[in-house]
């Protein structure tokens, strides 16, 4: 509008009258009474890669503030989101009365406290995996997007893919016949890491950035690069997370539990073995071999050195599901050997069925998988991973890694989460939360 028009329109006024309701079908998807207000938190490398570049080709929803302990990559993302809000606290950000729901693309130790934060202040949660550091953290995010009936989405992005559908929905046909065996192929990390006490950047809150995790000195390979969106040193450190077994390993699990209809439950034995790095700062686990023993005897056997993807083998043959050649990220891992087929059997003639004729019928989205997250969240109905199914895909991991640390048989017992008759197992349940922050903390004062 020039000034002569914005003139005309203020001195009119009253001679005028414009329709105080404007037709639904004159803005469509962008009516602001259907727009989806977005908060992101957490702006690294997963987030500028997957969630925010997805969810910004979304139908119905839009950015409109971002949060990053380091205030150059919140500086960054709200200049990639086109957002008018920027915080370096992501609680500032939940207690923004503006937003609808937020986005969790953290480090894995900053997943489940601002999940459950967001789902009392009543906003939905999309949020990168793993749900949880600890058993007794993912029940408490469990319970509290049950409680507040939270729209939640887990970026296990492999259930809105056709193959991995494909995949499962033949499985709980019985085209295999029983299933006795599932083989998931998952890569290790290496050691290294530098050492070296740095000064904290100007640009970075630390101790906001450490949480409830121990205090420790600075170091960038500890945190993330502070030029560039390189895969981050954090990654490698148990402090923050537990390594592939639960980085890729929770999207695996996840796809062999829902093959098998599995999303409630878990694991009965484990037993696991792991090297875990001793030189530098990085510390996960590298190789790694572990059984787990599913109800009806059904073997998951999870290996490095298995093809990167999962394996279910029946009396009838086998099915193999994997990414094939797609990456998700650049940093995604190539699998040993030849390439992988997306979707492959040992006899091609297991993965031809009509569709219409299987009594079993997976009811999910395919396509963008953030997309799955805000029509939902209009609707209200489940998501392809809701709260509980992800945080059983989650359990299943940390109990492998559990059994890896302890290198003896386990049993568990996944209706009370809790190992049975073995009191050492039962204290990696838990973690010690330094104060303020922590998971348990946060569930029991908003709870209360």
């Amino acid at each position: 509008m020039n000034s002569s028009r914005r003139t005309f329109l203020k001195t009119a006024g009253a001679a005028i009258t414009f329709p105080t309701i404007i037709p639904s079908h004159v803005l469509g998807e962008n009516a602001p009474s259907k727009t989806i207000a977005l908060g992101q938190i957490g702006c690294g490398r997963i987030a500028r890669d997957m969630d925010m570049a997805g969810l910004m080709k979304c139908k119905g929803a839009r950015y409109v503030a971002v949060a990053d302990c380091d205030i150059t990559r919140a500086n960054l993302a709200k200049t990639f989101t086109k957002c008018e809000k920027v915080y370096q606290d992501y609680r500032e950000l939940i207690a923004d009365k503006s937003i609808d729901a937020v986005v969790i693309s953290t480090p894995d130790h900053w997943h489940a406290q601002p999940a459950i934060e967001a789902s009392f202040a009543k906003k939905d949660v999309y949020m990168q995996k793993p749900t949880a550091l600890t058993i007794d953290e993912g029940r408490c995010f469990a319970k509290a997007m049950a409680m507040n009936k939270t729209v939640f989405q887990l970026g296990s992005q492999q259930r809105s893919t056709s193959q991995f559908q494909r995949a499962c929905t033949l499985v709980r046909n019985g085209r295999l016949g029983k299933v006795h065996t599932i083989e998931i192929g998952l890569p290790g990390d290496p050691s290294g890491g530098k050492t070296d006490k740095m000064p904290v950047p100007e640009n970075l809150n630390y101790d906001l950035w450490l949480g409830s995790t121990p205090d420790v000195f600075y170091t960038e390979d500890r945190v993330h690069p502070q030029k560039g969106f390189g895969r981050p040193g954090w990654l490698r450190c148990e402090q923050f997370g537990a390594g592939m077994i639960t980085g890729w390993g929770s999207h695996h699990l996840d796809i062999a539990h829902w093959g098998m209809g599995w999303e409630a439950m878990g694991p009965v034995t484990i037993e696991g073995k792991g090297v875990f790095h001793t030189t530098g700062l990085w510390n996960v686990h590298g190789a790694y071999d572990i059984t787990m023993t599913y109800p009806d005897n059904v073997k998951m056997h999870i290996w490095e050195k298995f093809p990167n993807g999962i394996r279910f083998i029946g009396e009838k043959g086998w099915i193999f599901v994997s990414r094939g050649a797609a990456k998700m990220t650049a940093s995604d891992p190539t699998s040993p050997g030849k390439a992988l087929k997306a979707l492959d059997a040992s006899d091609p003639k297991l993965l031809i069925s009509d569709p219409s004729s299987e009594p079993i019928k997976l009811n999910c989205w395919e396509g963008l998988h953030q997309q799955n997250w805000v029509n939902c969240i209009k609707t209200r109905e489940e998501t392809n991973v809701p709260a509980e199914t992800a945080h059983r895909s989650c359990s299943a991991c940390l109990v492998a890694h559990i059994g890896m640390k302890l290198g003896r048989k386990l049993i568990w017992d996944y209706k009370t989460e809790t190992f049975v008759g073995d009191e050492e197992a039962n204290t990696h349940l838990k973690r010690v939360e330094r104060a303020p922050y922590g998971v348990r903390r946060a569930f029991e004062r908003l709870s209360s």
